[in-house]
């Protein structure tokens, strides 16, 4: 991952070199690839919109469908249409991502050009249904728990029993919110403007979406320099950060709070850079107080701070721990107090565990271990989850020392080493969702990519779309429907690299190789 990107595989040097596309005049002046690659991607949006009105995350009562005649929609064959389309529109989405990641390799666009494109296609996903997933209802519903005198941190959604809770996913009625001070006052405002709509599932939905828009506005803001000092190219941190469909459908479609978290990452990382080690402190501190895992960031601030102190490395490390901890305690006090609800939020923190999957690696191993053994006799599958969680547990102590200790000298690579740290506490965690790689990979996306680690990028990406279902349940054990899956996210990484891999155009060319951007363009304060 760090090594300097190199030049995807020419084609036969008997070809010649793929022409540089040309923009039609009203994109040009956006910076915009081809019109076939963003119109390509904006179908797939517009189709995930559609169809998302019948099998996405819908309303048990839909305010503008349930009594009219497009009630069909979410129902029997209807339903089975609105799939299709849904499933299409990814397939579309990403088959344009692929194509610009293309370019982006062949340097034949510029990061502005990636940027508009992506905002193209984010477009219509401001006014879709929540997408693979339901968790918005249950922000909704957390938010509304305060406001009608109960404690978020200690009892569920299903309390309020009316339209709030009816639509939050049955296995979370129940569980207290897992979520940080500052997210209970960001979810209170939005669901008093829910109260003052009449209720409005829409405008709640919608409401929550340009909420947390501001985290990738950061992360929009922070990643050219941020790119720069960790040794990345624009063009690609944007296209694996911003561009990426996962961002596209999980993150913004799906609504989730992550969204806001990785914005804060990004923008906090980039204040340490610059030397305001307070600020960044507290800009993380703060994306601690929305979703805690953000604080695993913090030691690795502590180590840019410490690199800028005069002194031997202990007392620069003493010393700027001491005042880490000052601003964290302050900021994290100060949410806390306003909020109003102490720290009860952090025994809920165990509430996601309660998921049992295979896409955390650690109990993906206990489950093969529970599969083979109950073929000899029968025993119970949660020990063999437990334990491999608990060795889980202890991999990832380990790993997260040995980086923190690999970036003692602090700096570029002290962040570097924090975003390996947060992909693995995605996926060694007991319980991984598809959004959770969005921890780590937004600050790995600044650093230096070869072509066939984008390949793999490509391949994690299309797996993690398609795992959960369109409503928002679990895909993990539908064997066949994976097993398609994962061939078809193979011929999308394999088709970064090679336009053509199944031979079906005559003639197809392989990428040009990059060319290097001109001088002027890598001096610029904002090289989009």
């Amino acid at each position: 991952m760090s090594a300097q990107p190199s030049p995807p595989i020419d084609g036969p040097a008997s070809l010649p070199e793929a022409p540089a596309p040309v923009a039609p005049r009203w994109l040009a002046r956006f910076g915009c690839p081809p019109r076939r690659t963003v119109l390509l991607g904006l179908t797939g949006s517009v189709l995930l919109v559609v169809g998302g009105f019948g099998a996405g995350g819908v309303l048990v009562r839909d305010p503008v469908l349930t009594n009219s005649a497009l009630g069909f929609w979410r129902y029997g064959h209807g339903r089975e249409m609105a799939t299709a389309l849904v499933y299409l529109g990814v397939g579309l989405l990403v088959w344009a991502w692929v194509r610009l990641g293309r370019d982006v390799l062949a340097s034949r666009v510029s990061g502005r050009a990636v940027l508009s494109t992506a905002a193209v296609w984010f477009a219509p996903m401001l006014v879709a249904p929540p997408l693979f997933t339901r968790d918005v209802f249950s922000y909704l519903a957390q938010g509304t728990l305060p406001l009608r005198g109960h404690d978020p941190y200690q009892v569920g959604p299903d309390v309020l029993g009316d339209v709030l809770s009816e639509n939050v996913h049955y296995f979370w009625q129940e569980t207290p919110a897992p979520y940080g001070p500052l997210f209970i006052l960001l979810a209170q405002g939005m669901s008093w403007l829910f109260s003052a709509t009449g209720q409005s599932m829409i405008v709640g939905v919608v409401g929550w979406r340009l909420l947390l828009l501001p985290g990738l506005l950061l992360v929009v803001w922070a990643l050219p320099e941020l790119t720069r000092r960790l040794g990345g190219r624009v063009p690609v941190a944007l296209w694996i950060a911003v561009a990426n469909p996962v961002t596209v459908i999980h993150m913004v479609g799906g609504i989730h709070n992550d969204l806001l978290v990785v914005g804060l990452l990004a923008a906090g990382s980039l204040f340490a850079l610059r030397g305001r080690h307070v600020t960044a402190i507290a800009i993380v501190t703060s994306a601690m107080a929305v979703k805690a895992t953000a604080g695993v960031a913090l030691p690795f601030l502590v180590l840019v701070w410490a690199a800028r102190l005069p002194g031997s490395f202990r007392v620069r490390l003493a010393k700027a721990t001491a005042a880490g901890l000052g601003v964290f305690g302050a900021v994290f006090a100060f949410w806390t107090f306003v909020a109003g609800f102490g720290v009860g939020w952090l025994p809920a923190l165990s509430a996601p565990s309660m998921i049992v999957n295979w896409l955390s690696m650690p109990t993906g191993v206990g489950e093969v271990a529970f599969t083979a053994v109950n073929l000899v006799a029968e025993v119970d599958k949660q020990p063999f989850v437990n334990v491999a969680r608990i060795l889980g547990a202890a991999v990832l102590v380990v790993i997260a020392v040995r980086q923190w200790w690999a970036a003692r000298d602090g700096g570029p690579d002290a962040v570097r080493q924090a975003g390996v740290v947060l992909l693995a506490v995605a996926l060694l965690s007991p319980t991984m969702l598809p959004w959770y790689v969005s921890w780590g990979m937004v600050l790995l996306a600044m650093t230096a990519w070869t072509p066939r680690g984008l390949a793999y990028v490509v391949f994690g990406s299309v797996w993690l779309l398609v795992v959960y279902y369109p409503d928002g349940e679990t895909a993990l054990y539908n064997w066949p429907y994976l097993a398609v899956c994962a061939l078809l996210a193979g011929l999308a990484a394999v088709s970064l690299l090679r336009p053509d891999p199944l031979h079906l155009a005559a003639g197809a060319r392989a990428p040009a190789p990059p060319r290097p951007e001109p001088a002027t363009t890598r001096r610029r304060p904002w090289p989009l």
